[in-house]
């Protein structure tokens, strides 16, 4: 049995992710997930409100780093330099992570519910990042457009770090807002007459 609540809590996320890739996550049930982690089944409750919480669980975590870091990132930045600069900050909650990172990613990847509860979650993220812009009087059109940017650009960093563990989070991190910057400086082709 686990000692303390931070064991438990860990233990049942373990068990969750075993139990799903093993299963399934929509043949595995609350209990046979508390069983796995050598608690009951009110024990998982205590700790997550549905199954599905239990791969998000770091969400609250990664959107106070986020927060924080936007409004700690130095004067006279642009918009995008400003979001780099924090996700940069809080990637490090993803490469503390990285054992549960990758297999909770395939999960969700072949999971349809967990992919719908993905995207909830990153556009709630995504909201909170262009609050966190706008308070740094970043114009409302520009925070939005520059927090969806961002995202993408972290969310292929991510995936890319997944992929390829050679490099760190931080490098590919480096690496999509240097693609971004790229593809934001390419001339479009003339558009034909009408």
């Amino acid at each position: 049995m686990p000692r303390s609540g931070a064991e438990a809590r860990r233990r049942l996320q373990q068990a969750a992710l075993e139990l799903y890739r093993e299963r399934g996550f929509d043949q595995t049930t609350t209990a046979e997930i508390a069983a796995r982690a050598g608690v009951n089944e009110r024990t998982f409750f205590r700790h997550f409100p549905d199954k599905r919480e239990v791969l998000f669980d770091g969400e609250a975590d990664l959107r106070a780093a986020l927060m924080q870091a936007v409004a700690e990132a130095p004067d006279g930045l642009e918009p995008l330099e400003i979001l780099l600069w924090a996700f940069r900050k809080a990637g490090r909650i993803l490469e503390d992570n990285r054992p549960f990172s990758e297999p909770r990613l395939e999960v969700i990847a072949v999971t349809p519910a967990l992919r719908e509860r993905e995207l909830a979650k990153a556009a709630s993220l995504t909201g909170a990042v262009a609050e966190a812009l706008r308070q740094r009087d970043v114009a409302d059109r520009l925070a939005g457009l520059a927090a969806q940017t961002g995202w993408a650009a972290f969310h292929q960093a991510a995936q890319a770090w997944i992929d390829d563990s050679s490099q760190s989070l931080d490098a590919h991190l480096l690496q999509a807002f240097d693609d971004l910057r790229a593809l934001s400086a390419t001339v479009p082709p003339a558009r034909p007459e009408s």
